[in-house]
Order: structure tokens, then C-alpha cells, then sequence
């Protein structure tokens, strides 16, 4: 291009800034500390912002040993003169930098390796490896830059309420610490407002001025890159291209930047007009048969939540609400029948939505953005987005990189909750010590014509303040049951009180030979189960209390609580009872195929395929979403686990045991019950076993270890195994982190599953484990997520012959 062009051109962007309403305007930060560490010159940015040298910034830096490092700048193909020079540091640094006022401000790292000679030593940038932290925000966790060539640069936003901020630079042992460049600027106070839409479920999140956030996206959606020398406050927008799934939906569109307006309260602080004056819209719009929709796809890590921003300006309508459109996030409907010309009350006029997505809203590690033209104006059948900006949320424990936030933070965890482990269990064996106590004075306090009692019924009643007689007083089956099934002595039909039908001690002695020691199939708190067939055929499970148990019988009448009440395909269901001779007898369906525990493993059963492992889990989870959302409180089933998820002759799961179930919390404004921790070890919920509050989110995290049990076919604790992988949840998760998690499922499955349904299924089992309640999905999410595995698995069948071919050929080869 000749230099005239490139004249004309530069006049032309000058002249669209001038004219522009809002570009012009001017944020001055009260603070604003720029260091070009490591240099001994000042830089001068094209945007005129000037980074000082580091003998001018030594005031501002508390370090024991200096090391300066520089290289000389045609050596190295850097995009900024910043990288050019570092500081090193051998031992803990800090910058410390005192405010003008508190409110929102910029930290932004700059980070290049290079080999260098500082102070008569050999430091390769490469090996470094470190901590970024202010006092209260784990910035970066073990950082390191392994790429010689690779510039990093990291951008945060801190609410910052003191009148000075520290940024301590902290080496590993044996490594180092560098730093090429360093901003700390004030931003304005309206940039992050204290609210925003959560995503999922549907709500106003609160709190946002107390979070820290990083940059993880920013992109100018349609246009080119955006630098600091178009953005007041110092910030870059990349260009969205790379992150356009099908770029053949999409199109480009521009409009010169002065034709963007700002609406009354609004600024182009938030956003440049460069920002508003390109978009990306549906492609061959108002055509039939079309691709009417457009993707973005960015990955995240899922093990935060974020807040985005997206960006809108109407630059491709005519005329005043012509343009309807759809947008969704990660597969949920965000905003539906967006109209601009409504919202920011003209064309051509900037908007923007903010909201927060929780680790339970993200997919696969990635963040999809959507937008899909409404039905609303068939003539005008088209969608646009002007701009996407994800920043990432500090977690509960102030960090923004690493899982533990701090060095030394995994051993002080560690630490905290051995501790509360064995403060925990001092008190749960005083409360057993105790309970014992109440059982024996209850026992010698009992009427004293329990002897004579031909009924379980005075223990059990009230089982339900609605229904507090719905069993007779008296002897129920051998002089008062009729054959209609009311009771002679109460005329209250037990089919009504939801316990089916009433049955002799004698007809039940018969079913199960008097109790035969060969018919036991399963042994609880209570006694005994027994398998048992009537004289019609038809096989049962009676569940026989030994009414010598306490705990046994609060379990029973809890059991008798819950049954009494719930109907669903996929609970086990009871069909009768035994009222007669001090007996407290159950009779449920039999369910021909036993725990699903004993087809995954230790019994040495047929292997299940990939699909009736998906059909079983996808079965439990309907019975518990059953569970929690069928009554009005819901019922949180409190020891699910694969020993209590029961298969029929079909190989239908439901899920069985409700003796230490307990109703759902019934005060409005209260998600919990705070009850002493009942359940199995390696299935407990760790939230739940710390602060003794039961949620429907604990059934949640037993079922993500019955998830990961099917996968892997093993106990969730396996004491035999290494000390890393005793706990399968753990061990499973850990591995699925390094991308290896085919290498420990149950080898049966191996080539036998379709890629996408795996990643789909173990990420459904990996939220389920979320260490915080509020972070896992509903059981309904987790049945949504189960089902779509199975659509993958059943749409992308495995090649299973070329999976064979593979395996001979592996075999060949060894040989």
C-alpha cells in the first residue's frame, strides 16, 4: 500500500474516533503503577501510556536479592518491547502499592521466557516455576511458561477496599520466580455492578463487588483486534474467529464506528464503539432451508464459575423492531425474542447482558455462546452479536488458579479436616453412647403389657399425622382382615394407606420355609430379608424386624413412612405387611437380579454392556428425581449406593431401602435439615459430613460415586488399593483431570463405548462430586446428562470390529 493510502486510511480512523458521541471520552485513573521490570529504560506505548524503568519502581518493591535481567530486543520476535527485559526472584518479593481510593482496579502480569546471565548466574525462564497472590487473591498457583517462545499476559480485576495492595511474587522450593512487566490501574467503579442473571437455575446473583475476577475472553465478535490505543482503559479484544464453530453460518458485517451510539447512562468505558460497530450475523439470512443459528465454542475450566458479558448493537436493521432473535448458553435459553430497537431504544445503540454461570451450567469444559434467529418476523429471519467477554470468578477459598488456591493450602486442608474428622467422630460415638442409653430407659419404661401386644402398631404410631390409624390395634389378619381389605376392628382399608395387602404369619412362614437361613438375601439394622414365594407363584421380599432393635425400628417406621406415600417404576415397591404376633413384617416386590453391585463386580455375574449400564443409571436417577421433586417437601433418600439400587427380571433398576431416608426441609428460605449424619462411608457427602445439613445434593454426590462405580467396576473404597486410589471418586476425578481416564475403567467396556458418550457420563459423575452441595447439579440435571450419553452412545456406535482387528494386532505384535 502507498504511503498516501496509508495516510488516507489513518485519516479516516482518526476523523471516525473525533466524530464518534462516546469514543472521545476519557477516563483518567486516580492509580495507575506501570513497571517494565527488569529494564533500565522507560517504555513509551503507542497509546502514550509510559511504563516506568526499575530503578524508578524501587521504592514500590520489598525483595532481598535483585536480580535484572534484559535481552536485546532484535534477538527475540516479542509483541511488546515490555517482554524484553524481567526480574527475577530467588526468594518470596512483593510490590506494594499504596491507593488513591478503594474501589475496582486493573493487575495485569506480563510473562516471557528466555535464557539469561543476571548477576553472574544462568537463569533459564523456562524452568521457573511460581505463586502470584495478593492478600487475599491466589492470582497464579505453580505458574510456569515452558515455551521459550510463548508471551503470556494475564489481566485481573479486584475490588480492592484497603488503602494499599500487595502482589507477592512466591518461588517454589528449589525453582524462581521472574516478572516482565507489571500494571496496577484504577477502573471504574460502574464497570462490574453487584448483580447479574445466574444462569442456571434462573435467579439474580448477588455479591459480585466481593469476587475477584481474570480475563479468560474478550473478544470483539466480526471485527479485527482491538489494542489499548482504541480502548481508554488499556484493554485488548481479540478477534472471535478461531472460536466460530461452523464459520459457513456465520457473516461479517460492519458499520463506520462513529454510527454507534451509547444510550443515556452508558459509556464506552464498557465497551469501544469499535467493539459495537462489528458483528457476526446468520448466514444467507432470509433464505430458505438455511443455517439459521451460529455458534462460539470456548474452553474453560469447569471447575469454576464465570461471568459474561455479551455485547449487542442492532447494525443490520432497517427499521425499528424488525430484528428478534434467541441467544443461548451452554444449550439454555439466555434471552428469548431479544429486540434491540426495544432494549437500547433505537438502532445502532450499544446493549449489553451480564451473567454468571456456575460449574454446574458448564459442559465439557467449554463455554458455548448461541444465537438463533425467533419465529416472531418471518421476514426477517436473522441474529447478531456484537461482542463476548468471560472473566473468571474467584472460588469460596479467594483463588483464581490451582484447586487448592495457596501453597501449602492442600496440607492445611488436609489438616482442618482430619481435625474436624476425628472431632466429628468423638461426637458421633458420645451420640451413639447416648442413644444406647435412651434405647435401654425406653425399653424399661415400655408398657408393661408389651408382652401381650399382638401388633407392632403402638410402636410404629403416628406414622403419618394425616393417616395415625392406618393400621389396626388389634389382631388384623387372622380376626379382623376381610377379604375386601378393610380392617373389621377400624374399617380403614389398608390398600388405601398405601401397605398393600395383609398378610398371615402363617402364609409367610410358608413362603419363606420359617424363615429359612437358606432364604436370606440381604441383612440391615432390623434383621432379616428373605426371599419367599406364595402359593400363587409369585415371588416376594420380606423384610422381618427384630423387634428387639431400636434401631431397627425407627428405621422400619421410617421405611413404612416413606412406602406408604410413594409410588414410581423406578422405587421398589411394597405390596403388604404382617401385623400378627408381635411381628413387624414388610413384603415388597422381588426383584429377580439383586444389587446392581453384584453385576459390576465380587460375584462374578455376566458383564453388563455400556447400555444396560446407561438404562440402570438412568432408571435410579428417574426414582430419585422422583424422590425429591414428587412431594410437596421432597424426600432426600440418605444412603443411596449400588447395594440399594435393585434390578428386576428386565434389568430395571429402582432404587430400594428408605429406612434412613428423611423429608426435604419445610420452612421457606431453609435448604437444609440439620440432622446427625446417617449413610455409607465412601458414598457420604462430604458437606453434609462436615456440617451435619442434609440437602437433595447429598443423594446427588453418593450418585456420582454410583456413577463412577458403573464405570469402573469397583468398590467406591478399595482399601487394598494404593493409597491414591482408595477412594474411587477421588482417584477417577484425578484422572480424568490428566486425560487418562479410559486407563481404569472396567476393561470389559474398553473399545466397547462410543468417546462422546464416556466424556459425557464421566462428566456428569465428576459434577456430582463437587466439594460444595451449591455447586452440583439437580438430580434431574444429572438425568438429563445420563440420557444424553446414551443418545451419543447410541448414535455413535463403537466400530467393534475395528476395535477387534486393534486388539488382535496389539496382541500379534507383543508376540
Amino acid at each position: 500500500m502507498k504511503s498516501w493510502d496509508l495516510f488516507f486510511l489513518h485519516f479516516l480512523i482518526c476523523l471516525s474516533i473525533v466524530t464518534s458521541p462516546k469514543s472521545s471520552a476519557m477516563f483518567l485513573p486516580k492509580d495507575s503503577y506501570l513497571i517494565n521490570s527488569g529494564a533500565t529504560t522507560t517504555i513509551n506505548m503507542p497509546d502514550n501510556r509510559v511504563f516506568k524503568n526499575d530503578p524508578q519502581a524501587a521504592s514500590f518493591l520489598d525483595s532481598a536479592f535483585d536480580n535484572l535481567a534484559s535481552v536485546p530486543r532484535t534477538s527475540y520476535g516479542v509483541p511488546s518491547p515490555i517482554y524484553l527485559s524481567a526480574r527475577i526472584f530467588t526468594e518470596d518479593a512483593t510490590y506494594s502499592f499504596p491507593l488513591s481510593r478503594p474501589g475496582w482496579h486493573w493487575i495485569r502480569l506480563y510473562f516471557h521466557p528466555f535464557n539469561v546471565t543476571a548477576t553472574n548466574d544462568e537463569y533459564n525462564l523456562t524452568q521457573a516455576q511460581f505463586s502470584v497472590k495478593t492478600d487475599d487473591v491466589v492470582l497464579l498457583h505453580s505458574f510456569t511458561v515452558s515455551d521459550r517462545w510463548e508471551s503470556v499476559f494475564k489481566e485481573y480485576l479486584l475490588n480492592v477496599t484497603t488503602d494499599r495492595i500487595s502482589i507477592h511474587f512466591n518461588p517454589l522450593k528449589d525453582s524462581f520466580a521472574y516478572v516482565n512487566g507489571i500494571e496496577f490501574v484504577s477502573a471504574p467503579d460502574f464497570l462490574i455492578s453487584n448483580t447479574a442473571m445466574n444462569l442456571a437455575p434462573v435467579s439474580e446473583f448477588s455479591g459480585l463487588q466481593e469476587i475477584a475476577f481474570q480475563t479468560v475472553y474478550r473478544l470483539n465478535v466480526g471485527g479485527g483486534r482491538i489494542t489499548p490505543f482504541n480502548d481508554t482503559l488499556g484493554r485488548f479484544w481479540d478477534n472471535d474467529e478461531k472460536y466460530i464453530v461452523s464459520k459457513s453460518a456465520s457473516q461479517n458485517v460492519t458499520i463506520p464506528a462513529s454510527y454507534v451510539k451509547y444510550p443515556e447512562g452508558s459509556s464506552d468505558l464498557i465497551a469501544p464503539n469499535w467493539v459495537y460497530a462489528s458483528a457476526i450475523q446468520t448466514a444467507n439470512a432470509n433464505v430458505s432451508q438455511s443455517i439459521l443459528n451460529v455458534t462460539w465454542n470456548m474452553p474453560v475450566d469447569s471447575s469454576f464459575s464465570y461471568l459474561m458479558r455479551l455485547h449487542f448493537c442492532d447494525i443490520i436493521s432497517k427499521s425499528l423492531n424488525d430484528l428478534y432473535f434467541n441467544v443461548y448458553v451452554n444449550g439454555r435459553m439466555a434471552i428469548s425474542g431479544l429486540d434491540l430497537s426495544v432494549v437500547a431504544d433505537g438502532l445502532s445503540t450499544t446493549y449489553y447482558k451480564d451473567f454468571v454461570l456456575s460449574t454446574t451450567s458448564i459442559d465439557s469444559d467449554r463455554i458455548t455462546v448461541q444465537i438463533s434467529p425467533a419465529n416472531y418476523n418471518p421476514d426477517n429471519m436473522n441474529a447478531l452479536l456484537n461482542g463476548i467477554e468471560i472473566l473468571k470468578m474467584s472460588n469460596s477459598v479467594g483463588s483464581l488458579d490451582g484447586e487448592f488456591g495457596v501453597d501449602g493450602a492442600m496440607l492445611l486442608a488436609v489438616s482442618v479436616k482430619k481435625k474436624a474428622f476425628v472431632a466429628l467422630g468423638i461426637i458421633l460415638m458420645f451420640g451413639v453412647f447416648a442413644g444406647i442409653g435412651v434405647m435401654v430407659v425406653r425399653w424399661y419404661r415400655r408398657p408393661k403389657d408389651w408382652e401381650n401386644h399382638n401388633s407392632f402398631s403402638g410402636w410404629l404410631l403416628p406414622v403419618n399425622n394425616n393417616h395415625s390409624t392406618f393400621m389396626s390395634k388389634t389382631k388384623s389378619t387372622v380376626s379382623g382382615s376381610q377379604p375386601n381389605g378393610f380392617s373389621a376392628s377400624t374399617g380403614m382399608s389398608v390398600y388405601g394407606s398405601g401397605l398393600g395387602q395383609s398378610y398371615t404369619l402363617a402364609e409367610l412362614k410358608v413362603a419363606t420355609k420359617s424363615f429359612d437361613e437358606k432364604a436370606v438375601i440381604g441383612v440391615g439394622g432390623f434383621g432379616n430379608v428373605y426371599v419367599g414365594k406364595l402359593e400363587d407363584g409369585t415371588k416376594i421380599a420380606v423384610k422381618r424386624a427384630n423387634p428387639h432393635s431400636e434401631q431397627g425400628l425407627l428405621e422400619f417406621q421410617t421405611e413404612i413412612q416413606m412406602l406408604s406415600k410413594l409410588r414410581h417404576r423406578h422405587l421398589v415397591s411394597l405390596i403388604g405387611y404382617c401385623d400378627e404376633n408381635q411381628e413387624m413384617i414388610l413384603v415388597y416386590e422381588f426383584m429377580s437380579n439383586g444389587p446392581f453391585r453384584d453385576h459390576l463386580y465380587g460375584k462374578g455375574l455376566p458383564k453388563l454392556s455400556w447400555k444396560q449400564r446407561l438404562d440402570i443409571c438412568i432408571g435410579s436417577a428417574r426414582g430419585l428425581h422422583y424422590l425429591h421433586t414428587g412431594t410437596a417437601q421432597g424426600i432426600i433418600h440418605r444412603d443411596v449406593k449400588t447395594t440399594n439400587i435393585l434390578l428386576d427380571e428386565k434389568l430395571v433398576a429402582k432404587v430400594a431401602d428408605f429406612g434412613l431416608s428423611k423429608d426435604g426441609p419445610s420452612m421457606p428460605g431453609v435448604g437444609h435439615v440439620s440432622t446427625a449424619v446417617k449413610g455409607s462411608f465412601g458414598y457420604l457427602d462430604p458437606e453434609y459430613f462436615r456440617r451435619q445439613q442434609l440437602t437433595d445434593k447429598s443423594d446427588v454426590y453418593s450418585f456420582g460415586m454410583v456413577l463412577f462405580e458403573a464405570l469402573c467396576a469397583r468398590p467406591a473404597l478399595d482399601t487394598s488399593k494404593q493409597r491414591e486410589q482408595v477412594n474411587l471418586g477421588e482417584w477417577a476425578m484425578k484422572m480424568k483431570k490428566k486425560g487418562m481416564l479410559s486407563k481404569i475403567i472396567d476393561p470389559f467396556l474398553v473399545g466397547k463405548v462410543a468417546d462422546s458418550s464416556l466424556k459425557k457420563f464421566a462428566e456428569a459423575a465428576e459434577k456430582c462430586l463437587a466439594e460444595y452441595g451449591v455447586d452440583r447439579p439437580s438430580m434431574g440435571d444429572v438425568l438429563w446428562n445420563l440420557e444424553y450419553s446414551l443418545q451419543l452412545h447410541e448414535a455413535n456406535p463403537p466400530d467393534l470390529a475395528a476395535n477387534v482387528e486393534e486388539k488382535e494386532a496389539e496382541i500379534n505384535s507383543c508376540e
